[in-house]
C-alpha cells in the first residue's frame, strides 16, 4: 500500500465524520478449502467489523497458498488470517504482528489449538504405523500447509522418513477436501490433513468415516478430535507493517468483544477470538525441519569429531551437548518470557487505547484488571480496585440511594448464566462518594475449555448525554409554550367575542334586576331567577378565562396521570368559538372507558387544539352545510387513540410524506411549526402521530398514547 494511502487511512480513522466515504480495508484469508468456502465462512466476520467500525468497509480476499507471501510483500492487503506456519515466515520476513488468535468451533466448544491427521483407507491392513509409509503414494494439501503437511512431516522425520525422498509419489492437492477424496478414490495410499476436517466432512455427509483409519493416533483429554501429531496454536489474525496501529487496536477490540455464540462466529464455525498465543512451538518445528525462515544448518566441527573421532572425543562431545542444551533451554525461557511480556504489553495497550472504562471480574465478583479510562472516571486507581469486590466498590447503591443487592447485579448474573447483557441506564459510584449515570455491557469470559471464568464490563459515563437530553426537553417545552401563545393570539378575536356574550348578558340581567328593585315591583322569585341567570353567565365567562389561563401557562416539568377525556371536554370551550364563527358543526365522541395517560396535560391539549384549528381552517373552502369537525377517543389494547376528523379538501399528496417536518405547511401565511411541535410532543410521551387523507372524505389526524394502568388500593 503506498505511503499516502496509509497516511490517509490513519487521518480518516482519527478525524473523519459520518460524511466521509467508507474506506476499504482488505483481509487476506488462506483459502485452504476453496475460495467459495472461504467467502461463505468469513464474509459475515467482515460484515461484523463493518458494523463495529463505521466509516470503514472490510472485504475478504481469498488467498491460495502460493499467493499469501506475494500479496503481503506488495502490501495489497491490510490484515491476514493464515495458518501458523505461513505466519512465522511473515513475522520474520515482513514484520507481520498478530493481534488475536482464532478459537475454532466444534460441537459447540471453542478450541485454540489444532494438529495434523495421518490416515489411510480402513481396508489397508498393511499400513498400521508411520514406519509402514515408506515407499507409498502420499497426498498432502500444500508444502506450506502446517496442519495439512508440515506437522505430519515432523512426525515422519522422527521415523527417519523424508517425504521428498522416501515416498514413491508426493502429491499436493491444494485443498483438504481434495486430499480426502484422493485417498478414498484409491489415487494415493495415505495422506494428511488438519484436525476436524474429517469430522466436518462426515457431519455434512461428504464421506463415510468407517472407510477411514487414523495412523499413529494420539489422545488428549482437552482435545476431542483425532490427531497424529502434537497440537499447535490456532490461526493468528495479524496486521501488516503498513497498517496503522490505531486501526489494528480497534479491530482487535472488536474481535475480542465478539460473544462466543454470536451469529457471525456461528456462520464461520468458530467460537470468537482470544488474545494472541505463543507461536514458539511452530518456530521450533520449522527449525527441526530446516524450513524457511530457518536455513539449512551447516555441519559443525563437533559433528565431524563425533563421526570420525567419537571414541577419543566422546567425553568432550557429551560436555558440548550438555552446554548446547543448557543454552537452548535458556534461550527458550528467554523467548517465552519475552513473548509473555509482549502479550501483556499488547493487552494493556489495547485496554488503555479505549476511551470507555473497562474492567474484569472473576466468579467471586473481584476485579481482575482495569484500564486507564476507568481510573480517570471513577477516581480509583488500579491498585485499589484489583482484588476488591467490584459491586461493593462501584455498584452498591441505586440512583435513589437504596441498597443494590449483589444477587440483582447484572455483572454477577452474567457470570452465573453465561449470557451477555446491555444495561442502558444505571449508576456507578466514584471514590469521592458521588455517583454518575452509566450505560454498560457485561460479557462472559471463557477459558480454553469454554468454561465461564468471569466477565468483562465496558461502561460509558452518560452524564453529558443526559444533560443534553434535558436541555433539548426544556427547549421543546419553551417552543411549545411559544406555540400556545401564538395560537391564543390567533384566537383572540373569537375568544373576545365569546366573552362579550356572557358579559353583555350579565350587564342586561343586572340592570333589569336593579330597575325591578327601584320600582318596587320585584317579587323575590323573579329577583332570584334573574340573579341565577347572572351567575350562570358569569360562570360561563369565568370558565373561558380559566381554560385560557391554564392553556397559556408554562408546563410543569413533572409528569402526572391525566384523564384525556376530561381534558378534551374542557378544551371544547376554546375550540367552540372558532367552529361557530366558521360555521363548522363541532362534535365530541369520547369513549366511556377511562382514558388515563401519563404526561403533561397542557402539551397534549396543545396538540388537540392545533389539530382542531387546522381542521377548521381547512374547511373554509367546503360548502357551509357540509363542514363538520369530530374529535373522538377510543381505548383499546393498552392505548388511548385520539382522532380529529374533518370534511375539508384533504392534504395535498405531495405534502403527506413531509407534513410533520419543520417549516412545511399548506397555508399561505403559515410557518410550518405547529405539526412539527405536535409530533415532537406526542413522541416525547411515547406515542405516534399520523395522518390519512382523501379529497372526497377530508382528513383524519390520529395520535395514540400508552394507557396508564389504574393502581388498586
Amino acid at each position: 500500500m503506498p505511503r499516502f494511502v496509509v497516511l490517509s487511512l490513519l487521518f480518516l480513522l482519527l478525524f473523519s465524520g459520518p460524511s466521509v466515504a467508507e474506506l476499504e480495508v482488505r483481509i487476506g484469508v488462506l483459502s485452504h478449502r476453496g475460495d467459495e468456502a472461504t467467502l461463505r465462512s468469513w464474509e459475515p466476520t467482515a460484515d461484523y467489523l463493518n458494523g463495529a467500525l463505521p466509516g470503514l468497509q472490510f472485504r475478504i480476499v481469498p488467498l491460495d497458498f502460493d499467493a499469501v507471501l506475494p500479496k503481503v510483500e506488495r502490501g495489497e492487503i491490510d490484515f491476514v488470517l493464515t495458518n501458523p506456519g505461513i505466519y512465522v515466515n511473515l513475522e520474520v520476513r515482513y514484520r507481520v504482528s498478530r493481534i488475536a488468535t482464532l478459537k475454532n468451533r466444534r460441537g459447540g466448544v471453542g478450541y485454540n489449538i489444532f494438529g495434523g491427521v495421518v490416515f489411510t483407507r480402513a481396508d489397508r491392513d498393511d499400513l498400521q504405523t508411520l514406519s509402514d509409509l515408506r515407499g507409498v503414494r502420499f497426498a498432502a494439501v500444500d508444502h506450506t500447509s502446517l496442519g495439512g503437511f508440515q506437522m505430519a512431516w515432523g512426525e515422519l522425520a522422527k521415523e527417519g522418513i523424508d517425504p521428498y525422498r522416501d515416498f514413491s509419489e508426493l502429491r499436493f492437492a491444494g485443498t483438504h477436501d481434495r486430499v480426502v477424496r484422493a485417498v478414498l478414490a484409491g489415487e494415493v495410499d495415505a495422506a494428511t490433513v488438519r484436525t476436524d476436517i474429517l469430522e466436518r466432512m462426515a457431519q455434512v455427509g461428504s464421506i463415510d468415516p468407517s472407510r477411514i483409519r487414523i495412523i499413529h493416533q494420539r489422545s488428549d483429554p482437552e482435545f476431542p478430535f483425532a490427531h497424529s501429531t502434537p497440537l499447535y496454536p490456532e490461526w493468528p489474525f495479524s496486521k501488516l507493517q503498513h497498517t496503522p496501529n490505531s486501526l489494528a487496536q480497534q479491530v482487535a477490540v472488536a474481535l475480542l468483544q465478539m460473544p462466543v455464540e454470536h451469529p457471525v462466529a456461528l456462520a464461520g464455525r468458530y467460537s470468537g477470538w482470544t488474545i494472541p498465543l505463543d507461536y514458539q512451538p511452530v518456530h521450533e518445528l520449522f527449525q527441526e525441519l530446516h524450513l524457511p525462515p530457518y536455513p539449512e544448518r551447516p555441519v559443525s566441527f563437533w559433528e565431524v569429531v563425533h563421526y570420525y573421532g567419537q571414541y577419543l572425543l566422546a567425553g568432550v562431545g557429551a560436555l558440548l551437548v550438555m552446554g548446547l542444551m543448557s543454552t537452548w533451554v535458556w534461550r527458550l525461557n528467554r523467548r517465552l518470557e519475552n513473548a509473555n511480556s509482549c502479550l501483556e504489553q499488547q493487552h494493556n495497550l489495547i485496554l488503555n487505547s479505549v476511551a470507555d472504562g473497562i474492567y474484569g471480574v472473576d466468579l467471586k465478583g473481584n476485579s481482575t484488571f482495569v484500564n486507564h479510562a476507568m481510573e480517570e472516571v471513577t477516581g480509583w486507581n488500579a491498585a485499589e480496585l484489583i482484588g476488591r469486590n467490584q459491586h461493593e466498590v462501584l455498584h452498591h447503591t441505586r440512583a435513589d440511594g437504596s441498597p443494590h443487592p449483589p444477587e440483582e447485579c447484572p455483572v454477577y448474573t452474567t457470570a452465573r448464566d453465561n449470557v451477555s447483557r446491555y444495561v442502558e441506564d444505571d449508576v456507578f459510584w466514584r471514590r469521592d462518594g458521588t455517583s454518575f449515570p452509566v450505560e454498560y455491557t457485561s460479557t462472559p469470559v471463557h477459558n480454553e475449555r469454554g468454561d465461564c471464568v468471569g466477565a468483562v464490563v465496558v461502561f460509558r459515563d452518560t452524564t453529558a448525554r443526559k444533560e443534553a437530553q434535558e436541555r433539548l426537553r426544556r427547549h421543546q417545552m419553551e417552543l411549545a409554550h411559544v406555540g400556545r401563545l401564538s395560537t391564543m393570539g390567533e384566537m383572540a378575536s373569537g375568544i373576545a367575542h365569546e366573552l362579550n356574550q356572557p358579559l353583555a348578558a350579565v350587564t342586561n340581567y343586572s340592570r333589569g334586576c336593579i330597575n325591578m328593585l327601584r320600582t318596587g315591583n320585584a317579587a323575590p322569585e323573579q329577583v332570584t331567577e334573574v340573579m341565577e341567570r347572572v351567575a350562570g353567565q358569569a360562570q360561563r365567562a369565568g370558565e373561558i378565562i380559566r381554560q385560557l389561563r391554564a392553556f397559556v401557562r408554562k408546563d410543569q416539568s413533572e409528569l402526572s396521570v391525566i384523564d384525556l377525556n376530561r381534558r378534551i371536554s374542557d378544551l371544547a370551550v376554546l375550540i367552540g368559538p372558532d367552529a361557530r364563527r366558521e360555521g363548522v358543526a363541532f362534535q365530541l365522541d369520547l369513549d366511556p372507558a377511562e382514558a388515563r395517560v401519563q404526561g403533561r396535560g397542557i402539551q397534549i391539549e396543545q396538540v388537540v387544539l392545533n389539530l382542531a384549528r387546522n381542521a377548521i381552517e381547512a374547511m373554509q373552502t367546503t360548502v357551509a352545510d357540509e363542514r363538520r369537525l369530530l374529535i373522538s377517543t377510543c381505548v383499546q389494547k393498552g392505548w388511548v387513540i385520539v382522532r380529529v376528523e374533518d370534511t375539508g379538501p384533504g392534504v395535498d399528496t405531495e405534502l403527506v410524506d413531509t407534513l410533520f417536518a419543520p417549516f412545511v405547511t399548506s397555508k399561505p401565511d403559515g410557518m410550518g411549526l405547529g405539526l412539527s411541535i405536535s409530533r415532537g410532543i406526542i413522541e416525547t410521551h411515547g406515542g405516534t402521530l399520523s395522518v390519512s387523507s382523501s379529497s372526497k372524505e377530508g382528513s383524519v389526524f390520529q395520535f395514540s398514547l400508552p394507557l396508564h394502568p389504574r393502581r388498586e388500593g
